[in-house]
């Protein structure tokens, strides 16, 4: 490059020296053992006029920049297409490139769409339709047959039981697991009229809710957050309730009329949890998994998952519980429903506040109840569709 001679400024292009195409050079492969490519792109920039610094000296300013690239994605992130399924997708590529050099290289993280059966049937009820697994199905198929790495989940979605080859590796931090109330019309559960129409696909929430505000009627709501709120601002129904957590994520809590205490609706089990699975096999996907992991998440959603499978647990049936940690001790509530919401039996319990101690605590609230139940209680929910 020749050095400027006058204050005038001097274009220099380096356009003859190579094309303004991309150029490619293979180099060393990546720590995953991936290949990368370094792309390289030349353009042409004219010199500054006269430097104001004193000590500046000016020179041309033909430039190169060299992009790290994976030829092929380190992880491939499987996840449901609805947008609190994606935010949530999003919120994990985020973590693992934070977290790890390699993965912040482009094209290192690749984002996978699966439809779930869940998705594609919206006019019935989810206990209609098979209950549990309808929105974890297709995406343990793409785990077990390598389309995927990892599949990411909203844990109250997941089965307490896991199709043989996955683990659920990890659970990022939980958020709000308390319900919201919506509502266009209405400032409050206790404003609503008797009759009005509430929108809502959860067993749960219906059984709770006619429990304590027996003058309502549930009908039937599903599609996406979005979805939801649209028709409710169409006067579909007069409201519905929907988990915050997931309005959080979406930056939607404009939308939320009110947050219900949890005397008056108790989450469901692993509610405002995201667990991260993949294959067992996988040793480079459990290693990433295992520094996104917060313990503190796992050992109260495993807790509770524990009471569910206790009870035997679908969609089909009206259960809730939450686990907290207190100090060094944990604290469970726990609750199951007949669907008219006339018979709630409740559970409480403190144990130790580890991974065996709230799986120990979570089994024996779950056998507690059943013992409880009388017999009719489970032969109703039988004949409702309940699924013991």
């Amino acid at each position: 490059h020749a050095l400027a001679s006058s204050r005038s400024s001097v274009h220099i292009t380096m356009a003859a020296m190579m094309s303004a195409a991309a150029v490619s050079a293979r180099v060393a492969p990546a720590a995953s053992g991936k290949k990368m490519t370094a792309r390289t792109s030349a353009f042409s920039a004219a010199m500054p006029k006269a430097a104001k610094r004193a000590n500046a000296c000016v020179v041309s300013r033909g430039a190169m920049r060299v992009v790290a690239e994976v030829e092929e994605a380190i992880v491939k992130i499987g996840t449901r297409g609805s947008p609190l399924a994606l935010a949530q997708a999003y919120m994990t590529r985020d973590l693992l490139k934070k977290n790890f050099p390699e993965l912040a290289e482009d094209g290192a993280l690749e984002i996978c769409i699966i439809k779930t059966t869940g998705d594609k049937v919206l006019d019935q009820p989810l206990a209609d339709i098979g209950g549990k697994g309808l929105f974890t199905r297709e995406l343990d198929v793409a785990l077990l047959d390598g389309r995927i790495d990892i599949a990411v989940h909203s844990m109250k979605d997941v089965p307490t039981y896991l199709p043989e080859g996955t683990i659920l590796a990890c659970m990022l931090p939980r958020e709000d697991v308390r319900d919201a109330f919506i509502s266009v019309k209405y400032d409050s559960l206790e404003d609503l009229p008797a009759g009005a129409l509430v929108g809502t696909a959860s067993l749960r929430r219906q059984s709770q809710l006619l429990n304590k505000f027996p003058t309502l009627q549930c009908v039937n709501f599903r599609g996406n957050v979005q979805s939801r709120i649209r028709k409710l601002q169409e006067g579909v129904v007069d409201c519905t309730l929907l988990a915050i957590a997931g309005l959080n994520r979406m930056d939607m809590t404009q939308h939320a009329t009110k947050i219900l205490d949890m005397d008056v609706m108790l989450p469901a089990v692993a509610q405002g949890a995201i667990g991260i699975a993949c294959r067992t096999s996988d040793e480079e996907q459990l290693k990433y998994l295992a520094a996104l992991n917060h313990e503190e998440t796992r050992i109260g959603v495993e807790c509770e998952r524990a009471f569910l499978a206790a009870l035997d647990g679908s969609c089909r049936t009206p259960i809730a519980a939450y686990a907290k940690k207190v100090g060094d001790t944990l604290e469970f509530r726990g609750l199951i429903a007949s669907l008219d919401g006339k018979d709630v039996l409740e559970t409480s319990a403190v144990g130790e506040w580890s991974f065996e101690g709230g799986q120990k605590t979570g089994t024996a609230a779950g056998a507690e109840l059943k013992t409880k139940a009388p017999a009719e209680f489970f032969a109703m929910l039988i004949e409702n569709g309940g699924n013991w």
